[in-house]
């Protein structure tokens, strides 16, 4: 087969049909054609609402990739999440953690969430899925780009305009991903996807606190701050410095004047930023830190923190971006790694064709470029890069863009077209 022509069973109609062989309630979405090397096992889970329609764009670019490389990806759909769950009593088939496990080498999800889905002791239907990856993949560091492209405008007032400068927004935020705040209910949704009892912390007493009272455990550990700012350290090495000054810069955001666990943080962050002499150690409070992130985002190159407050100052970050159709993430450990675009399944616009795909796009560019890093593999890496490239050429043109920077196009619109200047720029590279 000529390389650039996609098999006869696997010409993208979107959206897609296939016709699915089932292996142990999961969906094989295809086999690869025989001069084709399914080389990349990727497992997808759509989700719930819009997650739907973004996974289908993130199997676009996939389809890109294989028809205009030597690359292929063997791909296997997994129903999961609140959606599921209505309808099947179950958040994902047996086995499916297992699966995500031994059987893939990178995965994508699209979103997890539906109104009204819950289960019995009241966790969002779906956790098993999202958080039960996290935790019992031990994926302990979420990794979101905060980039800026050229001709993408921040909506505020109701309306559009620019804010913050294409050039000026470019870093990396790296927020714990299994201690902190939400440890126990990343370990009890990690026990229910592997079917052991599920944990619950032990009963604590707050003296000087009357009536009823809840309260969630926030460990951090020495080891797992340590392996995430070491990641961090790594990223920054693999970068162009902040954009202010082009100094390779990791910041460590904490609260360390008032938390005890936060000093752990912060002194597990000054021991390993001696080993990296190269790269400047910065500091800062969370709550000044959610100024300058507005005020002088031009500072930030890498930027590592706890988990909570990753959680919140990740999605500022997403604001300076041009809002969350724009923020892919990744959950990366040391043997397994998700991708997701974090904007959430979005009920109310599902089914409408209407969301950001480019989330979800850039997704897939930096499962690539973790799949070539891992792996050895620089084609990847350029991939990714080509990826990237597409999806600011597409922005700058400024042509066909979504409601929530601007627009009126489609969701499968916009990744039709940023897959077609792939395409082209994938068949001049390769």
């Amino acid at each position: 087969m000529e390389k650039g022509a996609l098999p006869e069973s696997r010409v993208p109609v979107w959206p897609r049909i296939v016709t699915p062989f089932s292996i142990g309630g999961f969906v094989h979405v295809w086999a690869p054609c025989p001069d084709i090397m399914g080389d990349h096992r990727i497992t997808v889970l759509p989700g719930d609402g819009t997650g739907r329609e973004v996974a289908l764009e993130a199997q676009r670019i996939l389809d890109t990739i294989q028809a205009n490389t030597n690359h292929g990806f063997d791909q296997t759909v997994i129903p999961c999440g609140g959606q599921h769950y209505l309808s099947t009593g179950e958040e994902w088939a047996p086995g499916s953690f297992e699966f995500c496990r031994d059987e893939t080498d990178a995965i994508f999800l699209g979103a997890i969430g539906q109104p009204g889905a819950l289960l019995p002791n009241g966790d969002l239907a779906g956790g098993s899925v999202i958080l039960g990856l996290r935790s019992g993949l031990d994926l302990y560091a979420n990794v979101r780009p905060i980039k800026l492209y050229e001709g993408v405008p921040h909506k505020i007032h109701g309306g559009f305009r620019q804010i913050w400068e294409p050039g000026m927004v470019d870093m990396t935020i790296l927020r714990e991903n299994t201690e902190g705040l939400y440890h126990a209910l990343l370990r009890r949704s990690a026990d229910r996807a592997q079917g052991r009892p599920e944990y619950e912390p032990e009963p604590m007493t707050f003296p000087g606190l009357e009536g009823e009272v809840a309260y969630d455990p926030r460990p951090i550990s020495r080891a797992g701050s340590q392996r995430l700012i070491e990641m961090g350290f790594d990223v920054a090495a693999t970068r162009n410095g902040a954009p202010s000054d082009g100094q390779r810069r990791v910041s460590c955001i904490d609260k360390s004047n008032v938390t005890r666990g936060c000093q752990l943080f912060r002194k597990t962050f000054e021991s390993v930023a001696e080993k990296h002499p190269d790269t400047e150690a910065d500091y800062g409070y969370i709550d000044a830190f959610m100024q300058w992130l507005t005020r002088s985002p031009e500072h930030y190159d890498v930027v590592v923190t706890s988990n909570m407050f990753g959680d919140i100052s990740t999605d500022l970050g997403a604001v300076l971006q041009g809002g969350m159709g724009m923020a892919a993430s990744g959950n990366i450990g040391d043997q397994h790694a998700f991708f997701e675009p974090v904007h959430g399944s979005a009920p109310k616009h599902a089914g409408l064709n209407k969301v950001n795909p480019i989330a979800s796009i850039n997704s897939i560019q930096m499962m690539m470029d973790y799949l070539g890093r891992k792996n050895g593999e620089d084609e990847l890496i350029e991939i990714a890069r080509l990826i990237d490239d597409s999806v600011s050429d597409h922005l700058r043109d400024g042509k066909l863009v979504t409601y929530d920077i601007g627009g009126s196009a489609t969701c499968s619109g916009v990744g039709s077209a940023i897959a077609d200047r792939l395409a082209h720029k994938l068949s001049e590279r390769f």
